[in-house]
């Protein structure tokens, strides 16, 4: 019996020798080997493309100054909230778009005698900001200045958000080919093939920054315009394309 117990352990054991092996080389054949893995982890080119558009600013955006000084607090502040609604008026009746104000503040004036402070008034100010088609905007700007407003205190160009949309999309088609541009000429020197795009990264599809200009004082002519010409703006973008061959 003790035989038969003894025969019986060397048969299973053979046969799970002989399982395992089945299953090792199993194993061995359907891994990767790590010398082609490595390769074809090797085999991408990274490539980034940059694409721009110009497109027209059409749009001014106006930041306007109302100014008042006097003897008297009151007096100061009853002034410049009279010429802030006269100017904030005139720019609804234009129908201006985006027209905030940011509300009067008042602050004392002092002069300095032998080294004593004396009080001598009171300055009231308010700022006004709104936005306007460019080819309006002079003749709007000394209105305003007749209507009030003491300060051209600063006129950025911008486009408008449809055309600032549409030319994103476009410097986005650039950058990506722009980046397989730059990827062709890569590889066909080495006299390498594109293959499959692995991954796409878009970096940066910005809008573009406003044209500023600065006006240092209001001109008080009415016959006389404030010349106004806006210019152009870019929409940069930027795509990173990672290419296998």
């Amino acid at each position: 019996m003790n035989s038969n117990l003894r025969r019986g352990t060397r048969i299973n054991f053979c046969s799970l020798l002989t399982a395992l092996c089945l299953t090792l080389t199993f194993v061995s054949f359907v891994r990767l080997d790590p010398a082609v893995a490595q390769e074809q982890r090797i085999r991408t080119l990274t490539v980034t493309g940059r694409g721009v558009e110009a497109i027209p600013t059409t749009k001014t955006q106006v930041r306007l100054g109302v100014e008042v000084q006097g003897k008297t607090a009151a007096a100061v502040q009853q002034e410049a909230a009279r010429r802030s609604s006269a100017v904030v008026e005139l720019l609804r009746s234009r129908q201006v778009e985006k027209l905030e104000t940011a509300g009067i503040t008042l602050s004392p004036n002092y002069s300095y005698e032998n080294n004593q402070q004396r009080l001598t008034g009171y300055t009231a100010t308010n700022t006004v900001t709104f936005r306007i088609n460019t080819e309006s905007a002079g003749t709007l700007l000394d209105d305003a200045v007749n209507a009030g407003a003491t300060r051209i205190q600063g006129v950025s160009f911008v486009a408008a958000e449809s055309a600032i949309e549409q030319a994103q999309k476009q410097a986005l088609k650039k950058a990506t080919q722009d980046a397989q541009s730059q990827a062709d000429a890569v590889l066909s020197a080495l006299n390498l093939k594109r293959g499959e795009i692995l991954s796409i990264q878009v970096n940066n599809a910005s809008a573009p920054v406003p044209v500023y200009r600065q006006f240092a004082a209001a001109r008080a002519d009415a016959n006389a315009t404030t010349p106004v010409v806006g210019g152009e703006q870019e929409v940069d973008a930027s795509v990173t394309l990672q290419i296998g061959y």
